[in-house]
């Protein structure tokens, strides 16, 4: 099981074959008590009910994703006797039933740093009431188990290549370096990313725009929506198909209207362009990707000047984050980037790079791999030598606190740039030939 704060994946295996008989996901019910980390802990803290009702949302969906799979696999649920849990320090903690205020407060630390085996009965799960249930070990404050799972499925400590490794989220768990040394740290980083607080933002179902790209000379859009073969513009009468946009298309939007000068540099809206999608909204200029027709909703979906902001903010968390790192480790960037977690796996990392989400480094050497963290589970649930060694290698990694960093608010406040007040970027740099220095960089520098 790897319990997200989004999301919530199940992966059953043959323990004789290591097969996956069947995988499950669903929502996390407790998003209705907070959609972030931290205003999950301070529900609980705030209500006396509040740790029973959180830990008891995760129970009662773990309890139906195992039926579920059980059901696929033509298997009885009673016959399931082993399992490995991995999630971050909140939800290891919730899943738990252990009190997470100690998360939400200086000096952040978790009730427990180890590896647990404990009963199924224990927890209330329905798998053999004799089963074990293995906890993989949590790091540090904001991370937890699920990136002690990405490291064991990566295994950055036998390599000699410095990796950065970001596990993409609500909450971002980054790890930098290589067989001798590991830093770690974490960042919320907003649930914009994945298509909330976006106006039509929407996760990444059928109807949802996926893909977006627009011509540097019409400004005219085109994009893929899940479930529709190929572009919009492949077909002659593309009419009700979209009902939002989620969080790769996002990504490439804001990228998109930045590469295409529609946005500075700064994320405003250009006034004077000549185009039918750029319009005064509600809220300010934005521009329209799909209009009313095109969609099921019967509205225009446009890219809103509110939406560039809520997508700033949070590639500027998750980049201040990896710069942190790099210079903790004297470095300038890293030899190779991994993207975990199932969105990484949908981001068009050259998008990525152009709005600043990552670090410079060649686009050869940025990879996806998928819920690292889940692969990391598996592995722990297949072999218990790898229990022993994930245990061993997570007591040496670094922790780094990104607030007690006194640099972090001029770094974040660069970063809200596209792709950054100072950086050079390289790599993406043929994409943005026209661009300008930043005259407010040199204030950011010396403060």
């Amino acid at each position: 099981m790897d319990i997200g704060s989004t999301t919530i994946a199940l992966y059953l295996c043959d323990l004789r074959t290591g097969e996956i008989l069947a995988a499950e996901s669903e929502m996390n019910p407790q998003i209705v008590y907070g959609e972030d980390i931290m205003s999950r802990i301070q529900y609980t803290i705030e209500h006396k009910d509040g740790l029973e009702k959180l830990h008891q949302a995760v129970i009662d969906v773990l309890n139906k994703l195992l039926k579920l799979a059980a059901r696929k696999a033509k298997i009885k649920i009673e016959n399931i006797l082993e399992m490995v849990l991995v999630g971050n320090s909140t939800m290891h903690h919730l899943v738990l039933n252990l009190p997470p205020k100690d998360l939400g407060r200086a000096p952040f630390v978790p009730a427990i740093h180890h590896s647990l085996d404990i009963k199924a009965r224990e927890l209330g799960l329905h798998i053999n009431a004799s089963g074990n249930i293995h906890v993989l070990p949590t790091i540090a404050s904001f991370i937890g188990a699920d990136t002690s799972g990405v490291i064991l499925a990566e295994e950055p400590y036998k390599q000699d290549e410095n990796w950065l490794i970001i596990d993409v989220g609500t909450n971002a768990e980054l790890v930098l370096g290589n067989r001798s040394r590991l830093v770690c740290t974490s960042t919320p980083t907003g649930p914009a990313l994945e298509g909330a607080h976006v106006e039509y933002g929407m996760r990444a179902a059928p109807g949802a725009m996926e893909r977006v790209h627009i011509d540097e000379k019409t400004l005219e859009p085109k994009y893929k929506v899940i479930g529709v073969e190929g572009w919009n513009t492949d077909h002659a009468d593309f009419k009700g198909h979209v009902k939002g946009i989620c969080g790769s298309a996002i990504i490439d939007a804001v990228a998109e209207i930045f590469r295409v000068g529609i946005i500075d540099s700064r994320g405003r809206f250009k006034r004077g362009l000549e185009s039918p999608r750029i319009r005064e909204g509600a809220n300010g200029l934005e521009y329209v990707i799909a209009w009313s027709d095109e969609t099921s909703i019967g509205r225009d979906i446009p890219i809103t000047q509110q939406d560039v902001r809520q997508i700033q903010l949070a590639k500027a968390a998750l980049f201040t984050a990896a710069r942190t790192l790099l210079k903790r480790t004297g470095l300038q960037s890293p030899d190779k980037i991994i993207l975990a977690g199932g969105f990484g796996s949908y981001i068009d990392k050259e998008m990525a790079m152009l709005i600043g989400l990552i670090p410079d480094c060649p686009l050869e050497n940025v990879y996806a791999v998928g819920n690292a963290a889940g692969d990391g589970a598996r592995i722990a649930l297949l072999n218990i030598e790898k229990r022993r060694e994930i245990e061993t290698v997570t007591r040496r990694v670094e922790r780094f606190e990104l607030p007690t960093d006194p640099e972090f608010q001029n770094q974040f406040m660069m970063a809200t740039s596209l792709p950054h007040m100072s950086e050079p970027f390289p790599h993406i740099a043929h994409l943005i030939p026209n661009r300008e220095a930043d005259p407010l960089a040199k204030n950011f520098m010396k403060k």
